[in-house]
Protein backbone atom coordinates (compact mmCIF):
# COMPACT_ATOMS: atom_id res chain seq x y z
CA UNK A 1 0.00 0.00 0.00
CA UNK A 2 1.10 3.30 -1.38
CA UNK A 3 1.64 6.69 1.09
CA UNK A 4 -1.70 8.21 -0.22
CA UNK A 5 -3.46 4.94 -0.46
CA UNK A 6 -2.67 4.49 3.41
CA UNK A 7 -3.36 7.72 4.32
CA UNK A 8 -6.86 7.69 2.61
CA UNK A 9 -7.53 4.49 4.74
CA UNK A 10 -6.52 6.16 8.15
CA UNK A 11 -9.50 8.83 7.44
CA UNK A 12 -11.50 6.54 6.73
CA UNK A 13 -11.22 4.34 9.80
CA UNK A 14 -11.08 7.59 11.75
CA UNK A 15 -14.38 8.99 10.44
CA UNK A 16 -16.16 5.39 11.28
CA UNK A 17 -14.89 5.39 14.64
CA UNK A 18 -16.37 6.86 17.66
CA UNK A 19 -13.72 5.92 19.82
CA UNK A 20 -10.05 7.32 19.38
CA UNK A 21 -7.39 4.69 17.27
CA UNK A 22 -4.03 4.92 18.15
CA UNK A 23 -1.21 5.08 16.25
CA UNK A 24 -0.25 1.67 17.06
CA UNK A 25 -3.29 0.08 16.12
CA UNK A 26 -3.14 1.75 12.86
CA UNK A 27 0.54 0.75 12.66
CA UNK A 28 -0.46 -3.20 12.94
CA UNK A 29 -3.23 -2.69 10.72
CA UNK A 30 -0.81 -1.57 7.91
CA UNK A 31 2.24 -3.15 8.77
CA UNK A 32 3.97 -0.12 9.18
CA UNK A 33 5.79 1.29 12.13
CA UNK A 34 3.67 3.96 14.58
CA UNK A 35 6.14 6.69 13.27
CA UNK A 36 5.20 6.29 9.83
CA UNK A 37 1.56 6.75 11.19
CA UNK A 38 2.39 10.03 13.10
CA UNK A 39 3.96 11.28 10.30
CA UNK A 40 0.61 10.14 7.91
CA UNK A 41 -1.31 11.98 10.55
CA UNK A 42 0.72 15.01 10.22
CA UNK A 43 0.60 15.22 6.41
CA UNK A 44 -3.13 14.73 6.69
CA UNK A 45 -3.58 17.93 8.74
CA UNK A 46 -1.00 19.81 6.48
CA UNK A 47 -3.75 18.51 3.82
CA UNK A 48 -6.13 20.91 5.75
CA UNK A 49 -7.80 18.19 7.59
CA UNK A 50 -8.77 18.45 11.44
CA UNK A 51 -7.38 15.16 13.55
CA UNK A 52 -7.25 15.66 17.53
CA UNK A 53 -4.69 13.50 19.31
CA UNK A 54 -5.74 12.52 22.37
CA UNK A 55 -4.38 9.92 25.25
CA UNK A 56 -6.07 7.39 23.94
CA UNK A 57 -5.41 7.76 19.95
CA UNK A 58 -6.68 10.17 16.71
CA UNK A 59 -10.26 10.88 16.96
CA UNK A 60 -12.08 13.61 14.32
CA UNK A 61 -13.55 16.37 16.02
CA UNK A 62 -17.08 15.68 16.99
CA UNK A 63 -19.81 16.76 14.58
CA UNK A 64 -21.51 20.10 15.14
CA UNK A 65 -24.80 18.99 16.04
CA UNK A 66 -23.58 16.29 18.21
CA UNK A 67 -24.27 18.97 20.82
CA UNK A 68 -23.51 22.28 22.19
CA UNK A 69 -19.76 23.44 23.29
CA UNK A 70 -19.59 25.39 26.99
CA UNK A 71 -16.26 26.61 28.18
CA UNK A 72 -15.25 26.29 32.21
CA UNK A 73 -13.10 27.73 34.53
CA UNK A 74 -12.47 25.19 37.77
CA UNK A 75 -9.61 25.27 40.58
CA UNK A 76 -8.61 22.63 41.93
CA UNK A 77 -5.63 19.97 43.40
CA UNK A 78 -4.09 17.13 41.10
CA UNK A 79 -5.65 14.83 43.73
CA UNK A 80 -9.05 16.06 42.84
CA UNK A 81 -8.65 15.84 39.20
CA UNK A 82 -10.72 12.32 39.31
CA UNK A 83 -13.73 13.94 41.11
CA UNK A 84 -13.77 16.64 38.92
CA UNK A 85 -13.35 14.56 35.22
CA UNK A 86 -15.89 11.96 36.75
CA UNK A 87 -18.55 14.52 37.53
CA UNK A 88 -18.28 15.85 34.26
CA UNK A 89 -18.29 12.72 32.03
CA UNK A 90 -21.32 11.56 34.39
CA UNK A 91 -23.57 14.55 33.82
CA UNK A 92 -23.15 12.77 30.23
CA UNK A 93 -20.57 15.62 28.54
CA UNK A 94 -17.08 15.33 26.81
CA UNK A 95 -13.91 16.96 28.41
CA UNK A 96 -12.33 17.66 24.86
CA UNK A 97 -9.83 20.18 26.05
CA UNK A 98 -7.70 21.74 29.35
CA UNK A 99 -6.25 25.32 28.76
CA UNK A 100 -3.69 27.28 30.65
CA UNK A 101 -2.81 30.81 30.66
CA UNK A 102 0.88 30.91 30.63
CA UNK A 103 2.94 34.42 31.49
CA UNK A 104 4.96 34.06 28.50
CA UNK A 105 3.54 31.53 26.00
CA UNK A 106 -0.39 32.86 26.10
CA UNK A 107 -2.85 30.08 26.24
CA UNK A 108 -1.75 26.40 26.31
CA UNK A 109 -4.36 23.91 25.57
CA UNK A 110 -4.19 20.14 25.58
CA UNK A 111 -6.39 18.03 24.16
CA UNK A 112 -8.46 15.10 26.10
CA UNK A 113 -11.46 14.11 24.45
CA UNK A 114 -12.92 12.15 27.56
CA UNK A 115 -16.37 10.97 27.65
CA UNK A 116 -16.11 8.04 30.04
CA UNK A 117 -15.40 7.04 33.62
CA UNK A 118 -12.56 4.59 31.35
CA UNK A 119 -11.23 7.37 29.84
CA UNK A 120 -10.75 9.23 32.69
CA UNK A 121 -8.73 5.58 34.15
CA UNK A 122 -6.79 5.63 30.98
CA UNK A 123 -6.03 9.67 31.33
CA UNK A 124 -5.03 9.49 34.77
CA UNK A 125 -2.53 6.33 34.21
CA UNK A 126 -0.97 8.21 31.57
CA UNK A 127 -0.76 11.26 33.32
CA UNK A 128 0.66 9.31 36.71
CA UNK A 129 4.60 10.32 35.70
CA UNK A 130 3.35 14.22 34.63
CA UNK A 131 2.66 17.16 36.10
CA UNK A 132 -0.82 18.88 34.92
CA UNK A 133 -1.08 21.81 33.37
CA UNK A 134 -2.87 23.40 35.59
CA UNK A 135 0.25 23.54 37.66
CA UNK A 136 1.35 26.52 35.86
CA UNK A 137 -1.61 28.48 36.98
CA UNK A 138 -2.15 26.91 40.91
CA UNK A 139 -4.46 24.82 40.13
CA UNK A 140 -6.79 27.45 37.77
CA UNK A 141 -7.51 26.13 34.30
CA UNK A 142 -10.53 25.54 31.77
CA UNK A 143 -11.90 22.89 29.84
CA UNK A 144 -13.98 23.02 26.95
CA UNK A 145 -17.25 20.87 27.26
CA UNK A 146 -19.52 19.05 24.73
CA UNK A 147 -22.84 18.43 26.45
CA UNK A 148 -26.11 16.89 24.60
CA UNK A 149 -27.71 20.21 25.70
CA UNK A 150 -28.17 23.34 27.79
CA UNK A 151 -29.53 21.01 30.82
CA UNK A 152 -26.59 18.18 30.95
CA UNK A 153 -24.00 21.51 30.78
CA UNK A 154 -26.32 22.99 34.61
CA UNK A 155 -25.80 19.61 36.12
CA UNK A 156 -22.09 19.57 35.64
CA UNK A 157 -21.78 23.13 36.71
CA UNK A 158 -24.35 22.23 39.50
CA UNK A 159 -21.85 19.04 40.48
CA UNK A 160 -18.28 21.11 40.10
CA UNK A 161 -19.97 23.43 42.57
CA UNK A 162 -20.87 20.47 45.12
CA UNK A 163 -17.15 19.67 44.67
CA UNK A 164 -16.03 23.27 45.56
CA UNK A 165 -14.28 23.16 42.30
CA UNK A 166 -15.90 25.65 39.66
CA UNK A 167 -14.65 29.20 39.49
CA UNK A 168 -17.52 31.72 38.78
Amino acid sequence: MQGDERRRAILAELRGSKAPVSAAALAKKHAVSRQIIVGDVALLRAAGHEILSTARGYVLPEAADGGITRRIAVRHSAAETEAELNAIVDEGCTVLDVSVEHPVYGLLTGLLHIKSRYDVRVFLKKSAEAQPLSILTEGIHLHTLLCPDEAAFERVKDALRTLGVLLE
